[in-house]
């Protein structure tokens, strides 16, 4: 059995009864923009666009005041410094694993001249070993995309399936030039630093989607 409801009409009045009315004011710009508040400030709720406002690419700073940017600037700067002493147990623990891995071009005398600055070398192999095996799993031959579907197989889906990976892999391994020497890069570090980051995001100048990798130490976290 279906209820009917009705709604009870109500006047706007009897939303703001308890707002003076000195407080407060409504402005109609247009039936699709509508300003609320006092003379000072306002709140402009615009759906038309019509209200000119910053570009949507605008410089913020320029338009922020100068002491609310310096003290932004001071806390953000703050905040740096204390996630970076956070992490100093880290970072020296990887800047000892660089130094006994030996990959330092420098000219040792000890214990004789022209000696190799290699201490562990089990080290280096078994980085370069973890290297090897990831990226033949990561970045296959056949390329390093994959396609899954998902509910009832339709000849359809096959076909679009097809096509997203092949897209997928050519992009990756044709367009994206920098993307298996970065991956490189960052499965050898990995072992090492025992965290490493990626970032992917569209570059404008090269008009296609770019990946780099970005090193543990340049990454700075809590």
């Amino acid at each position: 059995m279906a209820v009917e409801k009705t709604a009870e009409p109500f006047e706007i009045e009897d939303l703001i009864e308890d707002v003076d009315e000195d407080e407060i004011e409504i402005e109609i710009v247009n039936p699709d923009a509508v300003a609320i508040g006092d003379d000072d400030e306002a709140v402009i709720l615009d759906f038309t666009g019509e209200l000119m406002g910053p570009e949507h690419d605008a410089n913020l700073a320029e338009l922020i005041d100068e002491d609310d940017l310096q003290s932004m600037a001071s806390e953000l700067v703050s905040d740096f410094m204390s996630d970076r002493e956070t992490r100093k147990e880290w970072a020296t623990a990887y800047v000892n694993g660089m130094d006994l891995l030996g990959m330092k071009i420098e000219e040792r005398t000890m214990p004789w001249e022209g000696a190799a600055g290699v201490f562990h070398p089990m080290l280096a192999e078994a980085v370069v070993r973890f290297q090897a095996q990831a990226m033949s799993e990561l970045f296959p031959a056949a390329g390093p995309a994959r396609t899954k579907i998902l509910g009832k197989l339709t000849p359809e889906k096959t076909k679009q399936a097809g096509r997203v990976q092949d897209e997928l892999n050519y992009q990756l391994t044709e367009e994206m030039a920098e993307y298996r020497d970065e991956l490189e890069q960052m499965l050898f570090q990995l072992p090492l630093a025992g965290s490493a980051f990626k970032k992917v995001y569209y570059d404008p100048i090269y008009e296609r989607p770019v990946s780099t990798f970005i090193p543990a130490e340049d990454f700075v976290v809590s």
